[in-house]
């Protein structure tokens, strides 16, 4: 007879059963094989956790940190002297973000080992990386002038995202592909590829049944929102939908699970995050509502979803998370998109 829980039962609040975090360079057991690293970011969200698994005699890798020296010399001395030197079975990616895939490439070269991620994922690294119509400056200027942002601001705002190179240097140029459903055989443990998408186009999670661990990557933090946002290679989709659909993905997991964040520290009560994650969107939804009696774009809603001065690189994430949420109050036909009716060819949305 199983002992595991029943997922239906009543959810957790979340808790943090570790808050001691592990020092750059150190790597800390979180479960059964299961260890937390932690490496610094150059920007506000200035972390990222990453996680190996014991598999054997050898480990496994799950996200990399940017490609600086920082993180480099960190992962030096977890590979050198808390892993002894001991080999590298897989090399795993969450999604393309520089902060998951940065240095894939140098510890695929350093350890002679394969990365495995989701096709989309790797395929839209080389587009971003390679500077593809579909991903430039440019095209986010476009994109962003096209909802109402004003002219003397696309340059310099547009440009907050342009830093992919820096932050990855290289990328792998072959890879092992990973399928939602599939199960990676990690030391004698499945570990489960839960896939989604909102936040990144195929974005790989992976749970451990026998464990109760889920390495979450962004698609579930326990203390902010992952960003879900509108760019120009898909314009016109509905992103904030996708994530609300994959977070539902979780919802069977066992309500004891042990979430690994890739921002944040490890948390129980997955279903009690879920459920605030739901409610913020619903807010943010119902605001936007409440303003869009007059025809509305993106740039004159974002005092109205975020109440605080934006700088430019802020202004960056804030303008494609407006777009996505106008876009899914669109698909929902709760507004009506209105495209160059005001002769100035900015987008507007306004309630029906």
């Amino acid at each position: 007879m199983s002992t595991k829980p029943s997922p239906h039962l009543s959810p957790l609040p979340l808790s943090f059963p570790f808050t001691e975090i592990p020092k750059t360079g150190a790597h800390q057991q979180v479960a059964n094989e299961v260890y937390w690293c932690r490496h610094q970011l150059p920007f506000a969200l200035d972390h990222i956790n990453t996680w190996l698994l014991q598999d054997h005699d050898k480990w496994v890798i799950v996200d990399t940190g940017v490609s600086d020296e920082r993180s480099q010399d960190g992962w030096k001395r977890i590979l050198d002297d808390g892993l002894g030197g001991s080999e590298i079975s897989k090399i795993i990616v969450t999604h393309y973000h520089p902060d998951h895939i940065g240095n894939a490439d140098w510890l695929s070269n350093r350890t002679n080992t394969s990365v495995w991620m989701s096709p989309t994922e790797f395929l839209t690294a080389h587009a971003v990386f390679e500077g593809a119509a579909t991903h430039t400056t440019r095209a986010v200027g476009k994109l962003f002038q096209a909802h109402g942002l004003p002219d003397e601001e696309i340059g310099n705002v547009a440009a907050k995202g342009d830093h992919y190179k820096e932050l990855v240097r290289s990328l792998p140029t072959s890879f092992l592909r990973i399928t939602n459903g599939e199960k990676l055989d990690i030391c004698g443990r499945p570990w489960q590829a839960i896939v989604g998408s909102g936040h990144s186009p195929e974005h790989l999670a992976l749970f451990c049944e026998k464990e109760h661990v889920l390495i979450s990557g962004d698609m579930l933090l326990p203390k902010i929102s992952t960003n879900v946002a509108v760019w120009p290679h898909s314009d016109k989709s509905n992103p904030l939908k996708e994530f609300l659909t994959s977070i539902d993905l979780f919802q069977d997991l066992p309500v004891d699970t042990l979430v690994l964040p890739s921002h944040g520290l490890p948390f129980v009560g997955m279903h009690s995050r879920i459920q605030e994650l739901k409610m913020h969107h619903e807010e943010r939804l119902n605001t936007l509502l409440s303003i869009c009696d007059e025809p509305r774009n993106a740039f004159q809603v974002l005092p109205t979803l975020f109440e605080r001065t934006l700088d430019a690189y802020q202004t960056f994430f804030a303008m494609g998370e407006a777009i996505a949420h106008l876009n899914f109050l669109w698909w929902e036909g709760e507004l009506t998109r209105q495209e160059s009716d005001r002769g100035n060819g900015v987008i507007h949305f306004i309630k029906n």
